[in-house]
């Protein structure tokens, strides 16, 4: 079961203002989906055979192909910054 004090918490890791209302009806909601979650847990499946897609999906292979593409100053055309030909991205660190 999921506490008001819990919903708290998980709010305060995303960041996100809650009031004390809120903070009751999203310990519900969660309660609600985590009960029906039990409700699923309850599903004989031993003779479901395991799937990973609703429909059956089949991996296409292509041979690899070279075809010509863009030419490096086309490649960095529209680049706001570049330098010796290459994209110029600002440092992050």
């Amino acid at each position: 079961m999921i506490t008001t004090k819990e919903v708290e918490h998980i709010s305060w890791l995303a960041r996100l203002k809650v009031n004390e209302e809120q903070l009751e009806g999203y310990a519900q909601q969660l309660n609600s989906i985590l009960d029906y979650f039990a409700q699923l847990d309850e599903v004989e499946t031993k003779d479901v055979e395991p799937t990973y897609h609703v429909i059956d999906v089949n991996n296409v292979f292509r041979d690899d192909v070279i075809t010509p593409s863009l030419s490096q100053d086309e490649a960095i055309g529209n680049a706001p910054k570049k330098q010796d030909g290459c994209f110029k991205a600002p440092r992050i660190i």
